[in-house]
């Protein structure tokens, strides 16, 4: 199975979803409210996963989150299986995802100089 097969994209979507679900229904009071699984890659031999997450909030928020996603690894992945039918079920690898920040940051910046340039016009 080739890396960007119809059926490998297929699996991330679908693990994707399933992990937004399950994260979203953890009751651990360090993985944030506004956390969001942005991307998905799974292995084409289904022995591994990354999932990239984005959290909303300050550094701390995003330091308790991924501590709170690595303990519960297990318990996801045993939830996964149950709710994905793989062949395999694979270990997750979670990895902060910093793009929805750094997008925010330079529309924010791009604003700031359009601002600046109709002050400019004046």
């Amino acid at each position: 199975m080739r890396k960007n097969s119809i059926k490998n994209t297929r699996i991330n979507g679908e693990v994707q979803r399933e992990l937004s679900n399950i994260i979203r229904e953890l009751k651990d009071p360090r993985i944030g409210i506004m956390t969001t699984v942005t991307a998905v890659e799974v292995a084409p031999d289904l022995k591994t996963c990354k999932a990239y997450i984005s959290v909303l909030g300050n550094d701390q928020a995003k330091t308790d989150t991924m501590a709170g996603l690595k303990s519960a690894a297990g318990f996801i992945r045993r939830e996964l299986a149950r709710t994905v039918n793989l062949r395999n079920t694979p270990e997750i690898h979670f990895i902060m995802d910093e793009s929805i920040e750094y997008g925010m940051k330079m529309s924010k910046m791009i604003d700031d100089l359009k601002e600046s340039e109709a002050e400019d016009d004046k």
